[in-house]
């Protein structure tokens, strides 16, 4: 659904984000020198890894913010580190440092009609993907060793992790989330180009908190998985406002 003419760098883009991020999720030893590369690349303009160079030429046809690239890094190092999250604070900084930045560097590659309006709303598009995330794949974290989640909601939604214990807690993630997507969509319209894939996405991302919901708030373990057919006519009815 992306424009022609944007298509091939939105897939670059992609792979920058998510080589790094599949570098750290397996603890390849490399993570730490790649994410530094890039790093590098944010302060100086060096280019000395295949994710720098990417960027490098993706930078001489858009305006790549390298803030929001070296703040996506900085989570890549969250994620290293294990950091935990005790706040729900905490827990939106980490969403907007993996998922938030990358909404932010995407509206750029788009373009927008209105930047001061369009770039929080494409960070709130991001940390709405993460937070469905994060509620999504609660039991594959804790059988990896993490959790995501607050501990200030878990204590106060007096929930455990377990399923079955936490309809509270999924319940206060999913309006979290939902709180999120509004605004992100909000910024769909603003956007130059793309506007039909964006809304496509965030309406298939959003109907997995639809299906956590069917499925019973976590009452049964496991990732919840929305239907093909049913994904597909969800992204064939989004509208991009």
């Amino acid at each position: 659904m992306l424009p022609r003419e944007l298509r091939d760098d939105v897939y670059l883009l992609y792979l920058v984000f998510r080589t790094l991020d599949d570098l750290v999720d397996d603890g390849d030893p490399q993570a730490a020198a790649r994410i530094e590369a890039v790093e590098g690349w944010c302060a100086d303009g060096i280019t000395d890894s295949r994710e720098t160079g990417l960027l490098d030429d993706l930078a001489t046809r858009h305006p790549l913010p390298r803030d929001a690239v070296r703040d996506f890094c900085a989570g890549m190092r969250d994620d290293l580190a294990g950091a935990a999250v005790s706040t729900e604070a905490q827990l939106d900084r980490y969403c907007y440092r993996v998922a938030g930045t990358v909404g932010v560097v995407m509206a750029e590659v788009l373009g927008m009609s209105d930047r001061e309006a369009a770039l929080p709303a494409a960070a709130a598009l991001g940390m709405a993907m993460q937070r469905t995330n994060i509620v999504r794949d609660i039991d594959e974290d804790l059988a990896n060793g993490r959790t995501y989640l607050a501990r200030e909601t878990i204590v106060r939604c007096g929930c455990t992790l377990e399923p079955g214990c936490r309809e509270a807690l999924v319940r206060d993630q999913i309006a979290r989330a939902d709180a999120l997507y509004e605004r992100g969509v909000a910024g769909v319209p603003l956007l130059l180009g793309g506007r039909r894939a964006i809304a496509s996405a965030a309406a298939m991302y959003r109907e997995i908190l639809r299906q956590i919901e069917r499925e019973g708030y976590g009452a049964r373990p496991g990732r919840a998985v929305v239907p093909r057919r049913r994904k597909l006519l969800v992204a064939a009815r989004a509208r991009p406002g």
